[in-house]
């Protein structure tokens, strides 16, 4: 059993330069979009949040008693 070359046709999809508003709906009503992806999951960003804020809080208030530790 040997290889058998296999034929493949290449697809290229390109936007023309002309064509410049198909980005906009991206951005359109932008604030909206955003108080509703934090109001429908405001429990799981505190769940996310807390913890990385409390840990970055802790990281910081141990390595400045570290560095007045040599003081005394």
């Amino acid at each position: 059993m040997g290889k058998q070359p296999v034929k493949l046709k290449a697809v290229v999809y390109a936007l023309s330069p002309f064509q410049q508003k198909v980005m906009t709906g991206l951005w359109k009503d932008l604030p909206t979009k955003i108080h509703h992806k934090v109001s429908d999951n405001w429990i799981s960003a505190t769940l996310l949040l807390g913890p990385l804020v409390g840990v970055h809080a802790y990281v910081q208030s141990y390595q400045e008693k570290e560095k007045l530790a040599h003081r005394y």
